[in-house]
C-alpha cells in the first residue's frame, strides 16, 4: 500500500492519514482480516464520492450546453424581432470549451437584451401616448392599461409608423388645448374678481380641469370646450352687472360723504370701491374688486350713512352756524343766533330743502361774513387801539389815587410815633 510521507507544507494527507490509521492497528492488535475489509470499505466510499462527482460534472456540462444553445436561439431571436443586422459583434463561428463559447456570445446577447428593452420602452411610450391622446379627444379621460406591445416585431420600420400618427395626434391636442387653457386662464381672473370659487366653477365644466384634483390630463373634447365658452360668456355677463350695481352705490356713497363732510381717513376705507366709479368693465381686474360681500358691505354702509344724514346733517349745519356766529361776534355784527338755529333745525326736519343746498347756502354766508368783518378790519383795529389806550389811562388814574391815599395814612403814624 502506497504511503504519502509528510506533506512539504505540513498538510494532512490521504497517505499520512493511512499511515497513520496503521500505527493504530499495530498498537490495537488489529488483524489483517479486518484490516483489509476495512480498507475495502474506505476505497468503496472513495469510489461512491467520485461517482457523485462524475455525475454532477456531467450534469454542469448539459446545462451548460443547453444554456450554450438556449443563447444561439436568444441571438436569433433577438436580430429577427428587431428587424435588422445589429451592429453588435457575432461571432459566426465558435470554438474552445463549452464557457468558452458561452463567454464569446455573451456580451453580443447583453447589448441585445439591452436594444429589445429600449424598443420595447420606445414602442410602449408610444402606443400608450397614442391610446391616451384619442381617449382625450373622444372624450374619455378614463384611464385604460397600458397597450401590449408586440415583441415579434420591434423594427424601426414599425416604429417609425406609430411615431408619425402620434405627432398627428399631438398636433390636433395642442390646437385644442389652447383654446382649454385660454378658456381656463379666462374663467380663473373672472373668478377672482368677482369673489367667487374657481376650482368649483371649473369642476361643474369638467372634473379633469381642476388641477387640485392631481389629474394630469385636462378634457379637450368638443363638448368640453362649448361648455368652457358658455361659462365664460356667464361670468362676463355676472361681472357687468355686479360693476353697476357698484358704481351707483359708489356713486350714493361719494354723495352721502360730500353732504356729510365725511373725514378723509374714513373715506379712505372705501378706496377699493371708490377707485373703480368710473372704469370700464375690461379695467375691473383686481381679485375680490367686485365680490358679493364687498358689494354687500357698500351698500351696508349707504343705508348707515344715509340713516345718519338727518343727525349728521344738523351736527355739520349747526358747525357751520356756529363758524359764522365766530365771524359776526369778531367783528362786532349783532345776530339772532336763537332764530337762525330754529330756523336749521326747521328746514332739515321738514325736508323742503335738499341738504346740499343748504350747506351750500351756509357757506356763502360764513364767505359774506368773512368779506364783511374783513372790510371793518381797519375800523376795528383802531377801536381797539383806543379801548386799550383809555383802559391803560384808567388804570394810571387809579394808581396815582391808591398812592396818595397811602402817603396820607402812612404820615400821621409816623407823627405820632
Amino acid at each position: 500500500m502506497v504511503t504519502d510521507a509528510k506533506n512539504p507544507l505540513g498538510e494532512t494527507t490521504c497517505g499520512s492519514l493511512l499511515q497513520k490509521l496503521q500505527e493504530i492497528w499495530d498498537e490495537v492488535g488489529e488483524s489483517d482480516e479486518q484490516r483489509d475489509r476495512m480498507l475495502l470499505q474506505l476505497e468503496q466510499e472513495c469510489l461512491d464520492v467520485y461517482k457523485r462527482k462524475v455525475e454532477l460534472a456531467a450534469k454542469s456540462r448539459a446545462q451548460l450546453l443547453q444554456a450554450l444553445s438556449d443563447g444561439k436561439l436568444e441571438l436569433s431571436t433577438l436580430q429577427s424581432a428587431l428587424g435588422e443586422k445589429s451592429s453588435v459583434g457575432v461571432p459566426e463561428k465558435t470554438s474552445g470549451t463549452i464557457k468558452e463559447q458561452l463567454a464569446a456570445i455573451a456580451p453580443a446577447l447583453e447589448q441585445l437584451w439591452k436594444q429589445k428593452e429600449e424598443r420595447v420602452t420606445e414602442f410602449s411610450d408610444v402606443q400608450s401616448q397614442i391610446q391616451k391622446i384619442g381617449g382625450e379627444i373622444a372624450g374619455n379621460l378614463s384611464l385604460s392599461e397600458t397597450p401590449a406591445v408586440d415583441e415579434s416585431d420591434l423594427s424601426l420600420k414599425k416604429l417609425d409608423e406609430y411615431q408619425s400618427q402620434l405627432q398627428d395626434l399631438q398636433k390636433e391636442k395642442s390646437e385644442r388645448l389652447h383654446k382649454v387653457l385660454e378658456f381656463v386662464s379666462t374663467v380663473h381672473d373672472l373668478c377672482a374678481v368677482l369673489g367667487i370659487d374657481f376650482y368649483s366653477t371649473v369642476t361643474e365644466v369638467h372634473p379633469s380641469l381642476n388641477d387640485s384634483t392631481g389629474v394630469q390630463s385636462k378634457s379637450i373634447s368638443n363638448e368640453t370646450l362649448s361648455r368652457l365658452a358658455k361659462t365664460v360668456l356667464a361670468l362676463e355677463e355676472d361681472k357687468e352687472q355686479r360693476l353697476h350695481k357698484l358704481q351707483e352705490s359708489a356713486a350714493q356713497l361719494i354723495d352721502l360723504w360730500n353732504l356729510m363732510d365725511t373725514p378723509e381717513e374714513e373715506r379712505k376705507l372705501f378706496d377699493h370701491v371708490t377707485c373703480n366709479i368710473s372704469a370700464s368693465v375690461d379695467e375691473v381686474t383686481v381679485p375680490g374688486a367686485l365680490a358679493p360681500d364687498l358689494i354687500e358691505q357698500t351698500e351696508i354702509e349707504v343705508e348707515r350713512l344715509d340713516q345718519l344724514k338727518s343727525s349728521r346733517m344738523k351736527e355739520i349745519a349747526f358747525k357751520k352756524q356756529g363758524e359764522l356766529e365766530e365771524i359776526f361776534a369778531r367783528a362786532h355784527i349783532e345776530i339772532d343766533t336763537e332764530a337762525a338755529r330754529e330756523k336749521i333745525m326747521e328746514l332739515i326736519d321738514s325736508g323742503s330743502v335738499e341738504p346740499t343746498e343748504l350747506l351750500a347756502d351756509m357757506d356763502d354766508q360764513i364767505a359774506k361774513a368773512k368779506d364783511e368783518a374783513l372790510s371793518r378790519k381797519d375800523i376795528l383795529d383802531k377801536v381797539e387801539k383806543w379801548m386799550s389806550a383809555c383802559e391803560e389811562e384808567s388804570w394810571l388814574e387809579d394808581y396815582n389815587r391808591v398812592s396818595k391815599t397811602s402817603i396820607s395814612i402812612i404820615l400821621p403814624d409816623k407823627k405820632f410815633g
